[in-house]
């Protein structure tokens, strides 16, 4: 051991590096017998400036080596070496990369643990979670970087979690509270090695889905990097939010890591024992069921106790209020990778009572094949991403055949899904996501257009359920132009009335484009960015979004905690209650009934390219039905404030075609 330092063997409890009285203490699990090694640097230095050798008789319990180091500087940085490679710590709050982006120096040697010994005490300001119940929420999906990286954001600090501060106003005005943030744990943005053969620009990862700690922040959404900045930026922005009611949901990345198969780097977890946190093949292999080189042994206790340890940190040191777990049915495999029927570690999640008042959300499939939508474990807790609710109102809205039935059930709220546990509002609604066309996309290509991503247009899904509505890509046809507004309204009304929990995608509600390319996994700029400057030009879709966001904000009648029961709707057709379920039908309405004041809804959706002449059932005694939205019409009729300023509807009205209205009794 180094003569300067004064050390003592240490506790195995808890795990990381921790304040102990004058000490530090270290603590690590390793399988590894010998010629384990603490390693110290100053910050920014290559060379350590003091190396501890572990003995297994002092410094081991179990398989948890451990140390305490007394009278270290206030910051320092820290690997764990096994052999020749120098790890980081996996629960390391902070590591010692770079905050600027693109200048992460993984390619010259791993992230190391960052310590601050006496870091100042944050100011909560008596911070408490918003608690808005499910049922309530509408969820924001969106990128630290991209939402204020364009310079239209005209922000002091953009693509960081500061400069996010700066547009919770606008946050607030849309209506959402609830933001889930793409992945912000620690990622190398430079991994990726392809080029860009249209531009020869080197691609990123931009999205972040490769987790390489699960404790640490991502350094590049800091203005600084001094001190482990980035956690009390990252805690100014979680009391900011929840100061203006907005809830924090973390997408977290807990079915792989950037480690890779057993070709890639090590980092970490490799080095540590890649047989306990990566399930392996009988030769070592490394199995591939989340399509990004190995697969996390979420089952293993070991590993088990680090997802929960982990979720316990983002909720107790820094507030968070929920979590969308990618790729959630890796969490359901054994080790060995089977399925399994009641997983422990979701059962433990669901049941950790530090975790009882977070929302819990799957995305409920992985990339081998394992489908759960509407059967993934929830243990009462758990809601889910809806696949099929964005795969079916997809098709019903471009027209699809077949498809009249399955609408309704996914506005009924997917009662066929989630009717085991009865909630509607587990089924997380969207049309639109991160990965996918977005929704001016989704209305102007048939194809994907990838060659950007450098991989031959063989990346992203084939199969969109999209329509370019006459033509492909950008066009200065007006009347397609017009069609395609038409239909993202479509999509929007269809969101906003369904049961359930609708999440929406950032840049939807200008019509952000990503030029026909539906797996910008790899890009930073434009293509991904939120473009204000667009905002502005885009005002008619943007005040129809936030019409819509009001509307069911302010009617409990959308925001049902209880599957909807006969008395509660009346389906019809083209005539008051006669629905058309035929293969062809491509009409639906409904009337959703207000029982206390009679303020009934009547709902139709006209996929059709025909204008029928439709039928209202009675309006409630007194009242009258009076137009409130109607798709077909522009800015500022498509949804009218004040629906009584103009005459109420007769008993017969037409529909133009491809068209949704609302209308409501008064």
């Amino acid at each position: 051991m180094d003569p300067i330092f004064t050390t003592d063997k240490g506790q195995p409890s808890p795990l990381g590096a921790s304040a102990a009285d004058d000490a530090v203490n270290f603590a690590f699990y390793s399988t590894a017998e010998q010629d384990v090694s603490l390693v110290l640097f100053a910050p920014g230095e290559k060379i350590p400036f003091a190396q501890f050798s572990l003995s297994p008789d002092v410094n081991r319990t179990g398989t948890i080596w451990h140390i305490a180091v007394k009278k270290l500087s206030c910051l320092f940085d820290y690997g764990i070496k096994i052999g020749n490679e120098i790890l980081l710590d996996p629960y390391a709050t902070c590591v010692n990369t770079s905050h600027e982006w693109a200048e992460s120096d993984y390619a010259k040697r791993n992230p190391l643990g960052r310590y601050q010994s006496k870091p100042a005490v944050f100011d909560w300001e008596n911070d408490t979670p918003p608690l808005i119940p499910f049922q309530n929420l509408i969820i924001y999906e969106m990128h630290i970087r991209g939402f204020t990286q364009d310079p239209s954001s005209h922000v002091l600090h953009p693509g960081t979690f500061l400069g996010m501060i700066e547009k919770i106003p606008y946050l607030k005005e849309l209506g959402v509270n609830a933001v889930e943030l793409l992945p912000i744990f620690e990622f190398n943005e430079c991994e990726n090695p392809r080029v860009n053969p249209e531009t020869g620009k080197t691609l990123c990862n931009y999205w972040g889905y490769s987790t390489v700690n699960f404790f640490s922040l991502m350094n590049r959404y800091a203005t600084s990097s001094e001190k482990c900045a980035v956690i009390e930026e990252f805690k100014t922005l979680v009391k900011e939010l929840h100061k203006n009611g907005i809830e924090v949901i973390l997408d977290v990345v807990y079915n792989h890591t950037a480690e890779g198969n057993e070709n890639g780097p090590s980092l970490s977890f490799r080095g540590l024992d890649a047989n306990t946190y990566y399930i392996l093949g009988t030769n070592g292999e490394y199995f591939n069921f989340t399509g990004c080189g190995n697969t996390f042994n979420c089952n293993n206790p070991i590993a088990s106790d680090l997802i929960i340890d982990s979720l316990r940190y983002w909720v107790n040191e820094m507030h968070i209020d929920g979590f969308r777990f990618d790729l959630a049915s890796i969490l359901t495999r054994d080790e060995q990778g089977h399925p399994l029927q009641d997983p422990p570690i979701v059962r433990r999640i669901a049941e950790d009572p530090l975790l009882c008042n977070i929302k819990l959300i799957a995305e409920a499939w992985d990339a081998a094949g394992l489908y759960q939508v509407g059967s993934f474990p929830s243990y009462g807790r758990w809601a889910e991403w809806n696949g099929k609710y964005r795969d079916i109102v997809r098709k019903f809205i471009k027209g699809t055949d077949g498809n009249a039935g399955p609408f309704a059930g996914v506005l009924s709220g997917s009662h066929d899904l989630y009717s085991y546990e009865g909630k509607p509002y587990f089924s997380i609604n969207f049309v639109t996501a991160h990965d996918g066309f977005s929704l001016r996309d989704l209305v102007s290509y048939n194809h994907k257009h990838n060659l950007a991503n450098g991989e031959n247009n063989q990346d992203g899904a084939n199969d969109n359920e999209s329509w370019n509505c006459g033509h492909e890509g950008p066009t200065t046809n007006v009347k397609i132009l017009s069609f395609r507004r038409r239909q993202m309204k479509n999509f929007v009304v269809a969101l906003f009335v369904s049961i359930g929990t609708p999440m929406m995608l950032m840049g939807d509600e200008y019509g952000h484009t990503h030029d026909g390319n539906n797996n910008t996994w790899c890009h930073d700029g434009p293509i991904n960015d939120f473009l204000w400057n667009q905002l502005e030009q885009e005002k008619e879709l943007f005040r129809f979004f936030k019409s819509m966001i009001g509307l069911r904000t302010n009617n409990s009648l959308l925001r049902r905690t209880e599957f909807l029961q006969p008395d509660d709707i009346d389906w019809h057709g083209l005539y008051p209650l006669e629905p058309d379920w035929s293969p062809t039908s491509r009409f639906i309405a409904y009337t959703l009934k207000d029982k206390e004041k009679e303020n009934h809804f009547y709902i139709a959706f006209n996929a059709a390219d025909t204008r029928p002449t439709v039928h209202l059932p009675p309006a409630p005694a007194h009242k009258k039905w009076y137009r409130l939205v109607d798709t077909a019409l522009d800015l500022p009729h498509d949804f009218i404030d004040n629906p009584t300023q103009f005459p109420p509807l007769k008993v017969i009205c037409k529909m133009e075609a491809y068209s949704s209205i609302i209308l409501v009794a008064l």
